[in-house]
């Protein structure tokens, strides 16, 4: 089990640097972060949510579906867009709504270095866009209004001092 880092952190800011080195340790750092995200009931974890300073991140979806997104790059958008209550493991306790594009086509590597390109929708292509965000130091409430912003970021912070004071 990894520690998750909330916003505030540094890390969650830094546009992260590419993995060039596919070996066991990026194996066993992506097994314990599928750990991780599945003991905090999440759906998607990205290196610098867990301190980690590289392009990568995981999907672990409701209907079992898991996969390893290593120095990700999106290269198509659908023009269409929808809404979609988002949270985040790195600022917990707080949703809102976020409009994104409904489809995005992704060229990644997985595990290995071997690299492959997919076509999400649905669920996949929002947790897509909002993990590789992570990658370049955007958090989801970056994404919305400035009123939306401070209003969501005042609600974290006032979770957060009830919680310190119990």
């Amino acid at each position: 089990m990894l520690d998750i880092v909330k916003i505030g952190d540094e890390v969650l800011r830094e546009k992260c640097t590419p993995v060039t080195v596919f070996d066991d340790a990026l194996h066993i750092l992506l097994e314990a972060m599928y750990e991780t995200l599945e003991a905090a009931d999440g759906v998607g974890l990205a290196a610098p949510q867990v301190g980690v300073d590289k392009r990568f991140f995981i999907v672990s979806l409701p209907d079992g579906t898991k996969r390893e997104f290593i120095n990700p790059e999106i290269t198509g958008f659908s023009v269409e867009t929808n809404p979609y209550e988002e949270g985040c493991l790195s600022v917990p306790g707080v949703y809102h709504d976020v409009v994104r594009p409904s489809k995005v086509i992704v060229k990644a590597q997985d595990a290995n270095g071997v690299e492959f390109t997919l076509k999400a929708s649905g669920l996949m292509a929002r947790v897509i866009q909002h993990e590789y965000d992570h990658l370049d130091g955007v958090l989801f409430v970056d994404r919305l209004s400035e009123e939306e912003r401070k209003k969501t970021l005042r609600a974290y912070e006032k979770k957060n001092r009830s919680k310190r004071r119990k």
